[in-house]
């Protein structure tokens, strides 16, 4: 009988030691912010560029630490479009399909790359976490249309057969 009371409370300890771990990072990010409410979206953009989005569970915590209502942080999480209430892939696709984008068809190479990463309808992530891809309404890139970013970096002047290509080579960087 101990011995399944010593592994339930080791089992615990576990998740407690995981809980901790990771509360002790978002007050660390607070810890470098302030809990001034002014600095509610650096703290919050510091946290899902950590975890990529916000999991309920932390912005409930930064409600508690930061002494504001969680309605308050929900509320800026959902407003600004930068944040994400559900995970993002390790590499965000962001297609453009602004009006320079889509009349150069830009809906073949989001229908093209969705393909290929055997992404279904309705949704964004791979099931491996590596990508997210997204329609943005213009990153920016008109002369490059139709254009698409890849976390950081532009791609333009994109065709399927080329998307296809960039994203291979970003899987063949990953398995090295």
């Amino acid at each position: 009988m101990s011995t399944v009371i010593d592994a339930e409370t080791q089992a615990e300890a576990r998740v407690l030691n995981g809980t901790l771990r990771k509360f002790r990072r978002v007050n660390e990010i607070i810890g470098k912010h302030g809990k001034d409410p002014s600095n509610l979206i650096a703290i919050l953009q510091d946290v899902q560029e950590e975890y990529r989005y916000l999991p309920e569970e932390i912005m409930t915590y930064i409600s508690t630490v930061m002494e504001i209502h969680p309605s308050a942080v929900y509320g800026v999480a959902t407003f600004y479009a930068q944040f994400s209430l559900e995970p993002k892939g390790k590499h965000v696709i962001k297609v453009c399909d602004g009006t320079a984008c889509h009349v150069r068809n830009s809906q073949w190479i989001i229908d093209g790359l969705r393909e290929h990463l055997r992404l279904k309808q309705g949704v964004t992530t791979t099931k491996d976490m590596l990508f997210t891809v997204e329609t943005v309404a213009c990153i920016g890139a008109c002369a490059l249309a139709p254009a698409m970013m890849v976390d950081e970096e532009i791609y333009g002047q994109l065709t399927p057969d080329k998307v296809k290509e960039i994203v291979d080579e970003i899987i063949a960087k990953e398995e090295e």
